[in-house]
């Protein structure tokens, strides 16, 4: 039970500080003010969700594991900006990038998939419900070198749930996967 506590807390400190890091490709730069944004802003939808949350408080019964081994707890969360850090950071409304994606939509749903594999955030899909609002954001990013890899996958559901699965292999460590879900009561 040491163990898991240790390997806890060791996520909690990984993921707090995962914003903070830069890799290559990494999409942490926002748009700056009066410059036009062809996509969908997940910096500025997250960051008004952040504000949202953070006015009404829910509870959060939070899931954290660690290869396999995981400790569930009922918890207020007091800062949703860095809880949905690996969301915000995940914004692709760069002007070097403007065709970086392609871009499929319907009536309910927005999808941008990366053309250069090179960028961090290869696919972000948007569902929508009839009225327009937000269902649904999964997103995709991978990163990697000769030395390490990761892979992330993201899902925001609004007043409902949020997850995040990240898996790292690191050339003579290992392969490691991590998984935090969130769900808002």
């Amino acid at each position: 039970m040491i163990q898991c506590r240790r390997s806890f807390y060791f996520f909690l400190a990984f993921v707090g500080s995962a914003g903070s890091f830069s890799c290559t490709g990494s999409n942490n730069t926002a748009p700056t003010s009066g410059t036009r944004t062809s996509y969908f802003s997940l910096q500025d939808y997250f960051l008004r969700e952040a504000d949202r949350l953070s006015r009404s408080a829910p509870k959060v019964d939070k899931t954290v594991s660690r290869n396999g081994a995981s400790e569930s707890k009922r918890v207020q969360i007091d800062d949703w900006k860095n809880e949905l850090a690996l969301f915000i950071d995940s914004d692709i409304n760069k002007p070097a990038w403007q065709k970086s994606y392609r871009i499929d939509s319907t009536k309910h749903s927005l999808v941008y998939t990366c053309v250069d594999p090179e960028l961090r955030t290869q696919k972000i899909t948007i569902e929508k419900h009839e009225n327009g609002k937000v269902k649904h954001i999964a997103i995709i990013n991978q990163s990697g070198n000769m030395l390490y890899q990761t892979a992330e996958q993201l899902n925001y559901y609004p007043d409902s749930l949020y997850q995040i699965n990240k898996q790292q292999l690191i050339c003579f460590i290992g392969d490691s996967r991590y998984s935090i879900n969130g769900m808002l009561r």
